[in-house]
C-alpha cells in the first residue's frame, strides 16, 4: 500500500507521541509532531534509571530512545512551544497553531548554565532532561521580568554565546492533515490539598522531585539543609484510588516506580533505612515475584496510608498512621517523606475534545479512538497515558496499535 504522500499530525510528543511519528515515518508517511512545552520527551524523559547492579525495566532509557530515533526521522517536522488553535474540516483537516517562538536558540545554547545564576527569579528558566537533545534551556514568559516593561535583561546579557532572544514574537500557522493522533499524557497530581505539608516542608517531595533529584546526584538529600536523608518513606496512592477526589484508578506505576527508586536509594546509600507505606502492590514485570521478595527483606513494609505529617522542631517529618495490626494510631519520623503521586488527565485533553467536537470519558482521560460509547470522528486517533494511566511500556504497545490503525486507515484512502 502506497501512503508515503499522506500526512497526519501528533499532538503531544511523550513517549506515546514519539513512538508514533517514529513508526509512522518509517512507514513513508510526513509527519507533524507538536508539544507545547518548549521541551521533547514529556514526563518520562525526567526519569532516572534504577538500575544498580542489573537492569530493572523501569523504562527510563525508553524514553530516551524514542526521543532520538524520532529526532532523527527526516519526515518528522516537530514544533515545540506550540498550541493547537483550531481544527476543523473533515480529511483533510485543517490545523491552525500558534508558536511561541524559543527564547533560547537551540543551536547555539551549550547548556553552560550561567542564565541560571544570573535570573534572580527561582523557576523562571527552566532546564531541559533529554540528553543529547536540546533546547538545554528555556525561559517562562509568565515568571521572567523581562516582560514585566522590559525589566530585566540579566540572563540574555551574561549570555556567552548570544543565545538568548527575549524580543522573539509568538507566529500563527497552518496545515492540512489526513489524520490525526492526540497524544497529550497526563498530569500528575499535585498534593498540595493533602495533609503531608508539600509545598510547605521542603523535605517532602513528589515522586518526580525525586527521580530529578536523583538525576542530579547520587544521593538523596534534604532540600532544607543538603544533608543525606537516612531514613526516607515512600507513600502510595497520593491522589489516586481517592473516591473524594474522584479519582477511583489505580495510577499503575507507582507501586513498581517507588520500590525500584527505594532499592536504587540502598544501593548508594548503604545506610538508608526506607519505609513503604501502602494499600496493596500493583504486580510490575515478569521478575515480580522475586523483586517483591528482595524487597520486603529490605524495606520496612507497612500497609497503612498516613493522616497526616508534621514538621518537628528538630525539622523532622513525623509521619502518622493508623496501625492495623496494633488497632491504634503511630508514629514514624523520617528525614524525607516521598509522595508518588497519581497519573491524572491532562488540562490538554480538554482542550483537543473541545477543538475535534468529541468528549472526554466520564474521568477525563481521552476515549480510545474504537470506542463505541464515545465514537471518534473519522481520522482522529489516541495513544497512551492521554487515555488513562499506563507504564512506558504499555504507552508505547498503545502508541504502536494506533498506528497499525492509522495506516489501515490512510491506505484506504
Amino acid at each position: 500500500m502506497s501512503i508515503d504522500h499522506k500526512h497526519a499530525t501528533i499532538v503531544g510528543a511523550g513517549v506515546a507521541g514519539l513512538t508514533a511519528a517514529d513508526l509512522l515515518a518509517g512507514w513513508g508517511v510526513n509527519v507533524t509532531l507538536f508539544e507545547k512545552t518548549p521541551f521533547l520527551g514529556g514526563h518520562a524523559i525526567q526519569l532516572n534509571c534504577k538500575a544498580a547492579d542489573a537492569c530493572v525495566k523501569c523504562g527510563a532509557c525508553v524514553a530516551e530512545d524514542k526521543l532520538l530515533r524520532a529526532t532523527r526521522q527526516a519526515k518528522v517536522e516537530i514544533h515545540t512551544g506550540t498550541q493547537i488553535e483550531t481544527i476543523s474540516g473533515r480529511r483533510p483537516y485543517r490545523v491552525a497553531y500558534r508558536t511561541h517562538s524559543p527564547l533560547v536558540n537551540a543551536d547555539q545554547c551549550n547548556g553552560c548554565g550561567i542564565c541560571f545564576h544570573k535570573c534572580p527569579v527561582p523557576g523562571a528558566i527552566l532546564q531541559g532532561m533529554a540528553p543529547r537533545v536540546g533546547p538545554y534551556v528555556a525561559i517562562r514568559r509568565d515568571l521572567c521580568r523581562y516582560f514585566d516593561n522590559a525589566a530585566c535583561t540579566l540572563c540574555r546579557d551574561a549570555c556567552p554565546q548570544d543565545a538568548i532572544h527575549l524580543s522573539s514574537q509568538a507566529q500563527s500557522g497552518g496545515l492540512q492533515t489526513d489524520a490525526i493522533v492526540v497524544t497529550t499524557g497526563f498530569a500528575p497530581y499535585n498534593p498540595s490539598r493533602k495533609p503531608y505539608g508539600y509545598d510547605r516542608f521542603p523535605n517532602v517531595l513528589t515522586s518526580l522531585d525525586a527521580e530529578r533529584l536523583l538525576r542530579e546526584q547520587p544521593m538523596i538529600k534534604r532540600p532544607s539543609d543538603g544533608r543525606t536523608a537516612r531514613r526516607v518513606a515512600f507513600i502510595q496512592c497520593v491522589g489516586s484510588r481517592d473516591v473524594q477526589l474522584g479519582h477511583p484508578w489505580c495510577s499503575k506505576i507507582c507501586c513498581g516506580s517507588s520500590l525500584r527508586m527505594a532499592r536504587l536509594i540502598q544501593s548508594r546509600q548503604k545506610e538508608a533505612q526506607i519505609t513503604f507505606f501502602y494499600i496493596d502492590v500493583q504486580t510490575f514485570g515478569k521478575d515480580f515475584q522475586r523483586f517483591f521478595r528482595n524487597a520486603r527483606e529490605n524495606i520496612t513494609m507497612i500497609r497503612a496510608i498516613p493522616g497526616d505529617i508534621l514538621r518537628t522542631d528538630t525539622d523532622e517529618l513525623e509521619v502518622v498512621y493508623f496501625d492495623p495490626d496494633a488497632k491504634a494510631s503511630k508514629e514514624a519520623w523520617f528525614d524525607v517523606v516521598v509522595l508518588s503521586v497519581g497519573l491524572i488527565p491532562s488540562a490538554g485533553n480538554d482542550h483537543m475534545a473541545r477543538i475535534l467536537d468529541w468528549t472526554t470519558d466520564e474521568s477525563g482521560f481521552m476515549p480510545l479512538h474504537g470506542s463505541e460509547r464515545y465514537p471518534a470522528p473519522p481520522g482522529i486517533y489516541t495513544a497512551g497515558a492521554a487515555t488513562g494511566p499506563m507504564t512506558i511500556a504499555e504507552s508505547v504497545s498503545s502508541a504502536e496499535k494506533t498506528v497499525f490503525d492509522m495506516v489501515q486507515y490512510l491506505a484506504a484512502g
